[in-house]
């Protein structure tokens, strides 16, 4: 795990773009990029499943039967299992071409991290939603997941999220996020 840009925000909040693996973060929560069924089989969702143990899997299938299907502003929660992370808020992205992505996709991010405050996290990690196999572009996902965090951020004075860690496993994803940190706030690497 490498930090590649750090920023600090109002309230000396954290937010970092991390060079590794989600699965491997010592966070509060790992934020899962979900399908609305929850069912972990590919993609970050399949890796957080498989690190995670069995629970994971179990835990989702009966949050669905209890709640039903996810949505872009309905995240569900579930323990981390076997993870670093102590629990898993899995959120679901939209799918490029579906329409109005970034509306969803900013939805998607700010009721995960609505999730994460209800519970009093201190940390959470995040994987660029909708980026991979939703093929929703990496540039303009960045830009949407950064506004999301920020805009959440600065509407929570209250708010007990002190870091937050963008976490992407493939270099090409880091430097991409990296020319979205560098653009806003000039270049920073750790």
């Amino acid at each position: 795990m490498a930090v590649i840009r750090e920023q600090y925000l109002h309230a000396q909040r954290r937010l970092q773009l991390i060079h590794g693996d989600i699965t491997q973060s010592s966070v509060d929560a790992i934020i899962n990029a979900a399908n609305s069924q929850l069912q972990h089989g590919g993609g970050v969702a399949g890796a957080i499943a498989r690190q995670g143990g069995q629970t994971i899997q179990l835990e989702s299938d009966a949050w669905v039967r209890k709640h039903g299907a996810i949505t872009h502003d309905t995240p569900a929660l579930t323990t981390g299992g076997n993870l670093p992370s102590r629990y898993v808020i899995h959120t679901v992205g939209p799918i490029w071409g579906e329409g109005d992505e970034d509306r969803k996709l900013n939805m998607a991010v700010q009721s995960a991290l609505r999730l994460a405050d209800d519970n009093d996290y201190a940390s959470v990690a995040i994987p660029a939603v909708s980026t991979g196999i939703y093929g929703f572009p990496k540039d303009r996902g960045a830009r949407v997941i950064l506004d999301s965090i920020l805009a959440y951020l600065n509407s929570q004075d209250e708010s007990s999220l002190m870091q937050i860690e963008i976490t992407l496993i493939d270099e090409h994803s880091v430097d991409i996020f990296a020319a979205e940190f560098d653009a806003r706030w000039g270049s920073n690497p750790s």
